[in-house]
């Protein structure tokens, strides 16, 4: 009688499979951001958003939490379920929160799964031209080092990569100014054109539109070499600061404990997303690279950066707050 009863159970758990299974298909696949609307992680998730919907299966929701510089939304994904169905797109922000927030309410590669280092975005040091005559890095420098502080920089937030990047250059350029974070990249960008704050670090796709119609003017681009994109901006390393580079990341991940085969299925998701026609030509458009990693790689990288770093971040003199 009790194989009897196992048996029953068994064949009605294999005849609601097919259910089930559908029910997993039918249940969206949401990525939360822990970045603002306008940021370039943001574009570059919408613009592959429709793609990642088809190579997973599941419809794809976008959900932006910015708070505390990305915090909240690392938060979140951390607590979630590790199904497969919430995933982030993150930027190297991630990596250098260990470095310069005292205490984070997570553990930073720990407490998730890098599923895929997808690639890289070009990111340039902008200022409003109405407030800052300088056009080039020579000039900007100049001003800069004639009105010691006097100038203020915008960034995303205490930490993140555009808050180091400026940092950086100041650090390279033997000059200072005030740093100004805002709560995301979309308020950032809005204060510069708006005149609030005079120039700031942000990435090409964020920025880019605002370059084109004279809001904003590129001074220089922080990579190693010009961006396809934008080809007429010359590098700072063109510019005579050889030891200015700065190259911004993104990647995917998801939240501990995910199955190394679910991991496996997502990344193979997104290697077929990022290389649908429409993506691609939207990625280049933004000036993005794009180089997908294995989930192993990934893993290792995530360890790798937060090392290095923290190296930058004791360089730049960048106080944990």
């Amino acid at each position: 009688m009790k194989h009897s009863f196992t048996r029953r159970q068994t064949l009605m758990a294999l005849a609601a499979l097919p259910t089930l299974a559908a029910a997993q298909a039918d249940k969206p696949v949401k990525f939360i951001l822990p970045n603002a609307t306008g940021s370039g992680v943001d574009a570059i998730t919408r613009s592959a958003q429709n793609a990642l919907a088809k190579a997973l299966g599941s419809s794809v929701v976008v959900e932006n939490q910015p708070g505390a510089g990305g915090v909240v939304g690392l938060q979140a994904l951390a607590r979630s379920a590790p199904d497969g169905h919430t995933l982030s797109v993150v930027s190297n922000n991630v990596v250098i929160f260990p470095s310069v927030l005292k205490s984070l309410p997570f553990d930073m590669p720990g407490d998730f799964t890098p599923i895929a280092v997808v690639g890289s975005t070009p990111m340039v040091l902008v200022v409003n031209p109405a407030k800052v005559s300088a056009t080039n890095g020579k000039e900007f420098i100049a001003l800069l080092k004639s009105k010691p502080g006097a100038l203020n920089f915008a960034s995303g937030g205490n930490g993140t990569i555009l808050h180091l990047a400026a940092e950086m250059f100041l650090d390279e350029a033997g000059a200072t100014a005030r740093h100004i974070p805002y709560k995301g990249v979309g308020p950032m960008v809005t204060d510069l054109i708006g005149g609030q704050v005079e120039f700031g670090v942000a990435a090409l796709p964020s920025v880019q539109a605002h370059i084109k119609s004279g809001a904003l003017r590129a001074i220089g681009a922080c990579g190693a070499q010009r961006t396809a994109a934008a080809p007429d901006i010359p590098t700072f390393v063109e510019q005579g600061l050889s030891g200015y580079v700065m190259d911004a990341w993104f990647a995917v991940i998801g939240p501990k404990g995910l199955p190394t085969a679910e991991a496996k299925r997502i990344n193979a998701a997104v290697i077929a997303a990022f290389n649908a026609p429409e993506v691609k030509e939207s990625m280049a458009k933004q000036g993005n690279t794009i180089a997908i990693s294995t989930p192993e790689v990934a893993a290792s990288f995530f360890r790798s950066e937060l090392s290095k770093y923290a190296g930058l971040v004791k360089k730049a003199g960048v106080e944990a707050q």
